[in-house]
Order: C-alpha cells, then sequence, then structure tokens
C-alpha cells in the first residue's frame, strides 16, 4: 500500500494532523486524526469529493458549505478555496477524492455519443457544487470506501475505470456539469500583481502561482522578471512583511497574531526577516 503526505496534492497548514492518505493513481483516500485540519486547495483540475465520516467545510470566500458524513461534492478547477476537515464526535474525517486531469476528459469526451450532451447550456459561474444522493454516486463510492482498511492495492486499470464512473455518476447528477467538464480552453493569463497582492499570505509554491495564473512555470519567471527585480520568494516575503508593519503599527495587533495573518508559519523566522528589513524586531513597533 502507497502511502503519502497530503501536501502532494494540496497546501497542508497543518500537516501534523495528517494521520494518512492512501494515493492510488488519481484517487485518494485522506484520514485525518485530530479536529480542525484545513487546507487552501488550488488544485488545476475538477475534484469529486466525499466525504465518508466527519465533516468537511469548503469557504470561499463568505460563502460556506457544508459536506457531512453520507455526502459529496464537485469542486471545479483553477478556484482557490478554503477546507476544513473536521472529526465529528468519535468518528475521524475520512475523505475520499477523484481527480479528473483534462487528458482523461478529453479520452471520455472523443468516445461519448455528442447527442448525449444537452444544448444551449451556458457555464456555470459556480466553484462548488453539492451533490444529490443518486444510487450512481452511493455504488462509486461504497465500492471505494473497502480500501480505507484494506492492504491490497487496487490495480491501475481498476482506478481508471472508477474515474469514467465518477464521470458518468456526474453527468447524471446534474447537466450543468456537462460544460465544466468538458471545457478544454486554456486559462487567460491572470495579471501577476493582481494574484500576489491578493494571495501573498497563502503558503503557495511557485509551480502553483504559474498555474493559477495561467502560466508555464517558466512563462512565469520570464513575466515575474518583466515586474520587479526582486525573485518571486523574496518579492512575497517583502511583501508579507509591508503588510505586518501596517498591521502592527496602525492596527495595534499583536505580534503572534500578525506573523500568521501575513503568511509566516514560523515567528522566530518572522521576527528576524522583519528586524533585517526595518531594523527593530517587530515589538518595538
Amino acid at each position: 500500500m502507497y502511502i503519502e503526505k497530503f501536501a502532494a496534492t494540496e497546501i497542508m497548514d497543518e500537516l501534523q494532523n495528517a494521520f494518512q492518505t492512501l494515493s492510488y493513481s488519481d484517487i485518494f483516500l485522506s484520514c485525518f486524526s485530530e479536529n480542525g485540519t484545513h487546507c487552501v486547495h488550488s488544485k488545476p483540475e475538477h475534484v469529486l469529493i466525499y466525504i465518508y465520516s466527519g465533516e468537511q467545510v469548503i469557504v470561499d470566500r463568505n460563502k460556506k458549505i457544508t459536506i457531512k458524513a453520507g455526502e459529496c461534492a464537485f469542486v471545479r478547477r483553477d478556484h482557490r478555496l478554503t477546507m476544513y476537515k473536521n472529526s465529528k464526535g468519535k468518528q475521524l474525517y475520512k475523505g475520499i477524492s477523484l481527480v479528473f486531469k483534462r487528458n482523461l476528459l478529453r479520452e471520455f469526451y472523443s468516445q461519448m455519443d455528442k447527442s448525449e450532451i444537452p444544448k444551449d447550456l451556458k457555464i456555470s459561474e459556480r466553484k462548488v457544487f453539492k451533490l444529490k444522493s443518486t444510487p450512481a454516486i452511493e455504488s462509486l463510492f461504497l465500492s471505494l470506501t473497502p480500501y480505507f482498511n484494506s492492504n491490497v492495492k487496487p490495480t491501475e486499470g481498476v482506478m481508471h475505470l472508477k474515474l469514467l464512473e465518477g464521470i458518468y455518476a456526474l453527468l447524471n447528477n446534474n447537466e450543468l456539469l456537462y460544460p465544466i467538464l468538458f471545457d478544454f480552453a486554456e486559462p487567460w493569463k491572470i495579471d501577476l500583481l493582481v494574484f500576489l497582492n491578493e494571495n501573498y499570505m497563502d503558503d503557495l509554491s511557485m509551480e502553483q502561482i504559474s498555474s493559477l495564473t495561467g502560466r508555464s512555470l517558466a512563462t512565469f519567471k520570464r513575466d515575474f522578471k518583466k515586474i520587479s527585480s526582486l525573485t518571486p520568494q523574496k518579492w512575497l516575503i517583502k511583501k508579507r512583511l509591508e503588510m505586518a508593519y501596517i498591521q502592527l503599527k496602525e492596527e495595534n495587533k499583536k505580534v503572534q497574531e500578525v506573523c500568521t495573518e501575513v503568511g509566516f508559519k514560523n515567528l522566530s523566522h518572522f521576527s528576524t526577516a522583519f528586524k533585517k528589513q526595518y531594523g527593530i524586531p517587530p515589538t518595538e513597533i
């Protein structure tokens, strides 16, 4: 059985809380041993999430969606959401995620009967679709849950069939998912400064920033040089420190609170970087 860190698929803020994630191709079975684990979801692919036990809360700006045990939701690609994975009483959080990559969707689309596709459907603006329970959804996830406690790894062929089954289940659940699943247009480039100024506090890798702004890593680095003489990492640190200074000076917040809010995980690192930039420790502001 192959066990990998959940950070391979999402940016974990509390990785130490993870019990394990079992990875089978593009299907992930996740179990967390403590309440309140959360992450920033920023995948470039569509994801179908099923909650086996516990609950998951998805926050999109001011909107909150709660998925309880036995429920599932579809999360579209290229959107950034905060997800909280909570235990309920003695029930640990256990969730199953199916990731639908574009090559799989293209293969599915090329082989399907195009007459089955509903006409004149516009692409919805919704980022998260909480799905109604159907026999197709229930049977799909019931067939996967035994692998939580099994020492037998399913074959790649079986997992591929489960992903195809997931696509059928989605299409039969909500016709609005047709134009979303089969939209293969490349994303438009997003203005880098706008994106970074809005998301500087999040722990994103350069690869993730590249993807979320519609660029390859090489293109991202080339475009960034046009707007700053700093490296992206140094720009982010400088931005975080500037915002920390404003919060400490003008909003009278506590150092620990500001450290977390602007994106630093380590108070010592924050204090050292702050003193290097401003000549005094943050406690003296």
